[in-house]
């Protein structure tokens, strides 16, 4: 099964990043990208998400149209697009399935494919050998990186969206479905900068705020020259404690990035933050990884 050794613990708990090559088989990655392949076919995107606005003041009902729909997908399976992939009438201009960005926020909750991959028993064998007892899973997202459009992931820690009490209790799953390179935006990691904690965090406005969200805190200025890229061949996991800070370069290359991704939880004595952008709902507490 695929168990950490002790030197590979070791040096996820030293540079709170772990690659592990060839954890999925290339027909494991065939079947998700398969099956998202159906679900885009299927999508029905809602009319806020392809219009484009032109006063400001519609542009911030837009906006606060796009919140509401990011903010309440924690228990729904929603499309997210990159910027400029519509025109001013809503028809997209490149096909939808170039257009997607992201697939959010609960694939692993209601999609039989991917929750038998987020449970599956050598995914259940890994976490145990992280050592985590009451893992769950909090949110699940499909990322396309599509060619030449596919943008940047700016600097950032997980905990900034995810944040619980104590720190620490976060953890990321990140499945490449697709070889990640230099030139298609894989990953770039700063090893050991998972022990300093958190110094911004995204929260829920007060209800009967115009915004929705709001930032506590900034993002600190990062050298560049600390970041270590970390490329991953079709079906590598990469392992991310929630306070490594990491980033992702766009896609100027004519090959698209898909990656399946997923955010545990230690549920054993940690406190979910009331202020974080997704919550548990009654339709879908979240769902304990060991079945």
């Amino acid at each position: 099964m695929a168990c950490l050794n002790p030197a590979q613990l070791q040096k996820f708990q030293e540079d709170g990043f772990l690659v592990l090559e060839g954890f999925l088989s290339a027909e494991e990655c065939v079947a998700m990208q398969r099956r998202i392949g159906e679900i885009v076919a299927e999508m029905e995107v809602p009319l806020h998400c392809r219009t484009e606005f032109s006063t400001q003041g519609e542009e911030q009902l837009r906006m606060q149209g796009s919140t509401d729909y990011f903010l309440s997908s924690g228990d729904k399976i929603r499309f997210f697009f990159e910027k400029g992939v519509f025109d001013k009438k809503g028809n997209f201009l490149v096909p939808p399935e170039k257009a997607i960005n992201k697939i959010a926020h609960a694939l692993h909750a209601y999609d039989p494919v991917f929750k038998r991959v987020t449970h599956s028993p050598k995914m259940q064998a890994l976490v145990r050998s992280l050592g985590l007892q009451k893992p769950v899973v909090v949110q699940s997202m499909y990322i396309f990186k599509q060619p030449h459009i596919g943008g940047e992931a700016s600097s950032h820690q997980d905990a900034t969206f995810l944040y619980t009490e104590p720190l620490g209790r976060v953890l990321g799953v990140w499945i490449a479905l697709e070889d990640a390179t230099l030139e298609n935006g894989c990953l770039w990691f700063i090893p050991g900068s998972h022990t300093s904690g958190v110094e911004r965090r995204m929260v829920r406005a007060p209800a009967g705020s115009v915004t929705g969200l709001s930032f506590l805190g900034s993002e600190p200025a990062r050298d560049d020259s600390l970041f270590v890229p970390t490329p991953v061949q079709r079906g590598g996991l990469i392992l991310i404690h929630g306070e490594v800070v990491h980033k992702s370069e766009a896609n100027l290359s004519d090959r698209s990035r898909h990656a399946y991704t997923f955010h545990l939880m230690e549920a054993s004595g940690t406190t979910w933050s009331p202020e974080n952008w997704l919550q548990p709902t009654a339709e879908l507490p979240f769902p304990p990884l060991y079945t």
